[in-house]
């Protein structure tokens, strides 16, 4: 492999601008591992970083993408094999590290998954960050104690990747799920990946005491702020809310009454820096109880590489619904 594509975002001037880039691996960051990249994903980060809109690369220029799936070419690592395919999500991909937006990709091996039985590489792309982060979401509340049988989840930024395999994910436990969303044409989708009653978001009652009456046995909240904080309000006693993310928010203005009266526990999740025994025993629940059932009806979109930069406006605008697979090779 002389030279090859990759998307890499550069920053000149103060202006932030991805584009296609010949390289070499020579080019690449660091790694012991060298991956023929096959499949990657679009991802809420992923286009606040290629449009420059969040400054979520640490380091100028980087290949794009915070997932990527492929075949080993070579690695000085002996868990992996030329041949296996593998992925990786997170680890610091287009933040410090070259992404999966290149042919090829280099990476350190503490950072690589086998890919588990049971799913292929496209299915790990269409789940990718979006789907390990509902599913490390599912597997944190149930390490503290979550049960189908304590009563309703909320899933708010329903429509959304992470959202909407969040609650494929928890129907599939046997779980209630309420899917909390804005836009009415999508009530049929929610439906149909598992959302048994959609609660619209204009029309929230937030209220001011520090504790209302209890809704909810947990949640699983995308957006911060005032809804993160209703939340930690109604939540019943013992419930745990999975914050994973701020697309309102980063600011959360609430009291300790949850927390200490109710027994509330707010678990953060971060899908980037995770132990490695707990990456790969989450990767393996999204191959056996955690697997989605309705994949195709949240990923609905391929797209092949060259027309990559065309889909990150409508993410950055909140007009996607599900998942998108890019095909890099």
């Amino acid at each position: 492999m002389a030279s090859f594509r990759a998307f890499r975002i550069h920053k000149t001037d103060g202006r932030i601008q991805g584009r296609f880039d010949t390289v070499t691996l020579d080019d690449l960051t660091a790694g012991d591992v060298v991956v023929k990249v096959r499949y990657s994903t679009i991802n809420y980060k992923d286009a606040l970083g290629a449009t420059g809109r969040s400054p979520i690369l640490r380091k100028y220029p980087l290949a794009g993408g915070i997932d990527l799936a492929g075949e080993v070419v070579s690695s000085a690592d002996p868990r992996f094999q030329p041949g296996q395919p593998v992925l990786v999500n997170g680890c610091g991909l287009s933040e410090t590290q070259d992404g999966g937006y290149s042919e090829y990709a280099r990476l350190q091996g503490d950072w690589v998954v086998p890919v588990p039985a049971g799913l292929t590489l496209a299915d790990t792309m269409k789940i990718g960050t979006a789907g390990f982060t509902a599913a490390l979401a599912v597997h944190r509340m149930e390490q503290n104690g979550q049960a189908p049988s304590q009563g309703p989840i909320l899933v708010n930024g329903a429509t959304g990747g992470v959202g909407s395999l969040a609650i494929d994910m928890l129907a599939g436990r046997g779980y209630e799920v309420v899917a909390l969303s804005g836009k009415a044409d999508a009530d049929a989708y929610l439906k149909d990946i598992g959302a048994a009653r959609i609660l619209r978001r204009q029309e929230l009652n937030l209220g001011s005491k520090p504790m209302e009456s209890p809704l909810w046995a947990g949640a699983v909240d995308n957006l911060g702020g005032d809804v993160l904080t209703w939340l930690t309000r109604t939540v019943q006693p013992w419930g745990n809310i999975a914050s994973i993310g701020l697309a309102a928010s980063h600011e959360l203005h609430t009291t300790v009454m949850p927390f200490i009266l109710r027994g509330v526990s707010l678990r953060g999740i971060n899908s980037v820096v995770v132990p490695r025994e707990l990456r790969l025993a989450v990767w393996q629940r999204l191959a056996s109880d955690l697997k989605p059932r309705h994949l195709d009806r949240i990923c609905t979109k391929t797209v092949d590489f060259d027309a990559l930069p065309a889909q990150f406006e409508a993410y950055v605008q909140g007009q996607v619904t599900g998942r998108t697979l890019v095909r890099i090779a």
